[in-house]
Formats: C-alpha cells, structure tokens, sequence
C-alpha cells in the first residue's frame, strides 16, 4: 500500500499545511503520496486573491474574521463567485449571498428538505491497516476544500462508523446513503466485510424506523470461493445491491491476481443468472480513476479498468442495471483534470468516461448508469469547466435519467460542500451550443433532482415515505442544525460535540 512518490520525490516538495490557503474551494492541487502534485496555476492564484479580498471586506461587515467567514454559507457564496470571476459563470450565485449572511442561511435552509439519495458512501473496518485517507483527509483540510476540515487534525477515528454516520446525515443534507466497500486479495485489507456493511445498515434503519441506510454486497470474481460468498450473501444478508471492481485488488494493486471483464461469459455470467434469480438486478462496477502515473505503475491492470466490456455485457443482460462507478473518469489526482480538459478542448472528449456515455447508442441499449463519484470531488472545485464537460457528456450520452448521485464520502468528509456545487453548476450557454448539452438547471429542478435522487429511488424501488421527514433522524438532523452538534442514542449511543 505505499505511495507513489518516493523520498528524493518528497523532499523536492513543501508540506501543504504550510503553504495552503484555507479556501472553501480548493485554490491549489494538492498529493497525498499517490501523485506528483502541479504547481498553482495563474487562474488558481487569481481566484485565491479575489476569495481573500472578499473574506476580508464582507466578513469585517459581518463582524468575522477572514477564516470565520469563509466557513460559513457567506463564505462558500463568496468562493463561488470568485471560480465565476475568473472561470466564467458557472455556479449560480449572487453576490448577495456573500454580503448577506440572512440571504445565504435563507437559501441554503430552503434546500434542507431535498430528497438526497447518496449511492456511494464509505467507511474503514476498526481493525484496518489502510491509514492512506487519513492522509486524504489532512490534504483536503489543508486545501480548503472542505472548511469543516480546515485546522482539524485527521486520525482514522474520522474514518470510522459513528463519524460516517454523523457527516454523511447530520452534517449535509444526504437523506438516504449507501454503504459501500472494496475487496482486497488480502482479508485484512477489505475496507468492511459484507457482514460489516450489513450489519450498519441494520443498526441505523431499526433505530431510525426507516429506510435510512443500504448496502452492497462486494464480490470478487476470480477469488477461489467467490461465488459461495455469493450464495452466502444471497441466503443471509439480502444485498440491496452488488459492487465489484474490474482491477482485482485496487487497494494493493501490486498484489493483484484476479483482475476480470464484465462481458467474460464463463467467469461473470453465471453470477449474473444467480442473482436474477434471486431477485437482485442491479450491479455497480469500479471502473477509471487510472491516470498516467498509476498507468505506469500497474500497466498489466489498464485493460481491465476502461469501459470497453461494458456495452457488450449490458447487451446481454438487458435484465441488469449496470452502475459505472465514477463513470469511468480516468484523469484523478494531481494535474489530472488539467489533462480532461485539454482532451476536451481538442475532442469534446474525456477518457473514459466519453466511451462510457456513447454505450446507449452504439449497443442500443438502456441499462447503463454512471455514477458521479470522485468526477465531483476531483474536477468541480479544481477545473470546473470540465465537471461542467462531464456533466453535459453523461446526460447528452445516457440521460438526464440515467446519471445517480454518489459521492465517495468520507474519504473527503462530509459530502454538503458537493451538494452545494452541484446545486449550483451550470453548464455555460456557449458550451451548450458547441456540444449539444442541455442546461442543469435550477438546484430543485427535475434534472438535478433526477440526479440526486430520483433515479436512485426508482432503480431501488426506494418509496419515498412522508415519515423520512419526521422519524428520529430526522429530528436529530433538525435539532442539529439549529444548535450544533448534540448527543443522541441513535444507532451509536452518541454524537460527539465539536
């Protein structure tokens, strides 16, 4: 599980907590010790100059000082309208919002109530030996992409069950979440066991009396006694849905034997006859997120980690909803959307996950979905014209009704600061035209209502009961949010203060 940069690679940098400035946005690509990070470019540098000057002027009307203000909703309007001064407008705001700390709680109360169903949510096991997003963590604080965690020190106790639970529900506004997880060759190195997932599920949906929590099942194709782990899951736990990944091993790739294709008919289609048979028909594939430095790392893996065996598998299997984790977005990390949207410019294409969204048209297919996952959490705060590019793309390619909301939180806390930029996304008029995109339009409208949660809830057959608004979390997310953090006996005896 080491990193990608080596001691001379390290010693050629500057820790990040020295030099970052804690925006809401990040101002300056960062590494945790998987990539080499790039040097802040001119716009970076001119959007942290007009979000210092803003914090300055509207927090000292405010009666706050420069940091104070930019944790608040004021400060995140006036980080956004600063991305618009120098990228162009592409987030809906006012600068009312920055000035007006009433205007800025007004809005953000009014999209409390939204139906957030949240397909991709994390935590560690407590006996991990995985400390990498630990470190993940620290560089987002640093960074200011989250100001939640801007100043706080990390510890693996934030990437645990009870802090999951009060980031993902108590500090956004995500109404319902998936629990997820990832395989390792090695036992130890599993993120959750399936028994582990299912057993969080269980705890917060009987202390809550709802539906709050699901959870996938991790299979392993390859694996010696994978498909009894398959029956066992079906017999015992009852997964909502199933998650693989196509690399084998994607914690510890260098231990990878048993990497796999969708479309491998002796290996992978007699999993999928069993679990239509049991009534499961949607299945959730890791796939991209292999940019050129782990390319160079792990090349024998790249085959197996683009889209191309997915047209042919969802051909196939018209029964099954594939969901493309990520959607294939193959450029993460350092300098890597710099690469996406240079791709763009020159093709109005991205790696992979272009390939991904022409898969309804060229297979004449409807059963392809892709999730957002780290296309958020790596391109809206960094180079927001390619989210925009993206966003365009998978509708254009598979629908409005076809993109689901998913996050990969905690790896970078709590998910609010991505539901805020996607409320507020907007694809530029001039790239509609150019691209044949239609616009997101507003925060509640039907498309990112679609995204957010709608198509989720029909996928999973999810019934969106009156009583999610009123059921004991629900409560506690009320009184949360109008006297901070409390204690309660919800699922975990306790919410810690602070």
């Amino acid at each position: 599980m080491g990193g990608f940069l080596t001691d001379d690679d390290l010693n050629a940098l500057r820790p990040a907590d020295e030099v970052m400035f804690p925006s809401p946005i990040p101002t300056q690509v960062i590494s945790s010790d998987e990539f080499w990070p790039s040097p802040q470019t001119e716009r970076q540098k001119q959007v942290e100059a007009r979000i210092k000057a803003m914090a300055d002027d509207y927090g000292a009307k405010q009666g706050l000082d420069r940091r104070r203000f930019l944790q608040t909703a004021s400060g995140m309007a006036a980080a956004f309208l600063a991305m618009n001064e120098v990228y162009g407008p592409l987030y809906t705001v006012s600068r009312a919002e920055a000035q007006q700390a009433d205007t800025a709680a007004a809005r953000q109360s009014s999209l409390a109530g939204q139906f957030i169903m949240d397909v991709h949510t994390h935590f560690l096991r407590p006996d991990t030996r995985i400390m990498t997003f630990v470190e993940a963590r620290r560089s987002v604080g640093r960074a200011g992409w989250n100001p939640a965690l801007v100043g706080r020190e990390q510890t693996i106790q934030d990437l645990m069950e009870a802090n999951w639970f009060k980031e993902v529900f108590l500090d956004s506004d995500t109404s319902v979440a998936m629990i997820s997880g990832a395989p390792s060759d090695d036992p130890k190195d599993w993120f959750l066991t399936n028994d582990m997932k299912f057993d969080a599920r269980k705890r917060v949906n009987d202390a809550a009396g709802t539906r709050r929590v699901m959870s996938h099942a991790i299979f392993t194709p390859g694996q010696p006694g994978w498909m009894d782990e398959v029956e066992r899951c079906i017999e015992q736990l009852r997964p909502d849905s199933w998650k693989g990944y196509t690399v084998g091993d994607n914690t510890n790739k260098h231990l990878a034997q048993y990497p796999w294709r969708m479309d491998d008919e002796r290996l992978m289609y007699p999993f999928y006859e069993r679990i239509l048979r049991a009534g499961n028909n949607i299945v959730c594939v890791h796939k991209g997120l292999y940019p050129q430095q782990v390319t160079n790392r792990f090349p024998h893996l790249l085959p197996f980690a683009g889209v191309d065996d997915v047209g042919r598998a969802a051909k196939d299997w018209p029964q099954i909803n594939f969901v493309i984790y990520h959607s294939a977005y193959r450029w993460v990390g350092g300098g890597g959307a710099g690469v996406g949207i240079d791709q763009f410019n020159r093709s109005g294409r991205v790696d992979w996950t272009t390939d991904l969204a022409e898969i309804p048209a060229k297979f004449g297919v409807n059963n392809v979905y892709g999730d957002l996952g780290q296309i958020f959490a790596q391109t809206t705060v960094v180079e927001p014209g390619l989210c925009a590019a993206l966003m365009g793309t998978l509708i254009r390619g598979l629908g409005a009704d076809h993109v689901v909301w998913g996050t990969d939180a905690i790896w970078t806390g709590s998910p609010q600061w991505q539901i805020e930029a996607l409320r507020r996304l907007e694809i530029p008029e001039a790239m509609q035209r150019a691209h044949g995109f239609a616009p997101l339009g507003a925060a509640d409208g039907p498309i990112k209502s679609m995204i957010f949660g709608g198509n989720s809830a029909r996928m999973y057959n999810y019934q969106r009961r009156a009583d999610l608004l009123d059921d004991p979390l629900a409560r506690i997310k009320r009184d949360y949010a109008e006297n901070g953090p409390g204690r309660s006996n919800l699922a975990y005896g306790y919410v810690a203060r602070g």
